[in-house]
């Protein structure tokens, strides 16, 4: 007998033993059947990159003896390609990346390798949603649960315009505090850079990329505001990246050259 339940794809960018997958595939399984195709190692920060001269290894990983899911040699991105393509039997009604310890908001979803395997999804006419949760250390994942569970079910239900993945970012308080969803706009929050330069004990030196992020955009419909106001932020990404509000001025200015 064929399987009625909805297929999942689970994916993400810290790794396929990270405890955040553990806890969305925890999720997912609720609401649909559910298969894992995640890089074998952590691929933070690697944004929408995608393997093109390196072939892409494949390994099956199990978990209490049981088959748990597909460790491959790339990215986030690669994840998902590889799944729809090679890996996975039909095409899921639902790719879903996280959970990510740490929101993704304002300009960092550019660097997200958790939101692109989501805009990958898009991309490639699939519905697609990341989610991430507001606390690095020692991130609640059980609290983003029911939020997941909801937002999931909510998609597979009713579809996404094709070509639209959401962002998803939890507030990390318990769910009964949570004061709703709110639907948001990429705010234009970014990370305040800083390099710390240190030395090796050869005397060479290295620098490590550090800082923290700004409160530039706090705005009542951004998804950085929401968060902090207690909202499970949900913001419709797409992947055309044109500045279609500046397109007339450039146009006019353009025409002078």
């Amino acid at each position: 007998m064929t399987d009625s339940k909805p297929l999942i794809l689970l994916t993400n960018d810290d790794g396929i033993h990270a405890e955040g997958l553990r806890y969305l595939r925890m999720a997912a399984e609720n609401i649909g059947r559910v298969s894992v195709v995640a890089p074998e190692a952590e691929q933070s920060a690697v944004g929408h990159s995608i393997t093109l001269y390196d072939p892409i290894k494949v390994r099956e990983f199990s978990k209490n003896g049981a088959f748990y899911g597909y460790g491959i040699g790339g990215t986030p991105a690669d994840s998902v390609k590889l799944a729809l393509y090679s890996l996975l039997p039909k095409p899921p009604a639902l790719v879903m990346s996280g959970i990510n310890d740490g929101a993704n908001l304002g300009i960092n979803v550019l660097y997200s390798g958790t939101v692109s395997a989501a805009t990958e999804a898009a991309i490639l006419g699939l519905p697609a949603m990341s989610v991430s949760i507001d606390r690095k250390k020692d991130p609640p994942f059980a609290w983003a649960l029911p939020h997941i569970e909801a937002l999931g079910a909510w998609v597979i239900r009713h579809g996404l315009p094709r070509g639209v993945a959401l962002n998803v970012n939890i507030p990390a308080i318990p769910p009964e505090k949570v004061r709703g969803y709110r639907l948001t706009r990429q705010g234009l929050t970014k990370f305040r850079e800083r390099f710390e330069r240190r030395e090796d004990p050869r005397g060479s030196h290295y620098y490590w990329l550090t800082g923290e992020a700004t409160a530039d955009d706090t705005a009542e419909d951004s998804d950085v505001a929401a968060v902090r106001q207690g909202y499970v932020s949900v913001t419709p990404l797409f992947y055309d990246l044109t500045a279609h509000s500046h397109m007339e001025v450039l146009s006019c200015s353009l025409s002078n050259l």
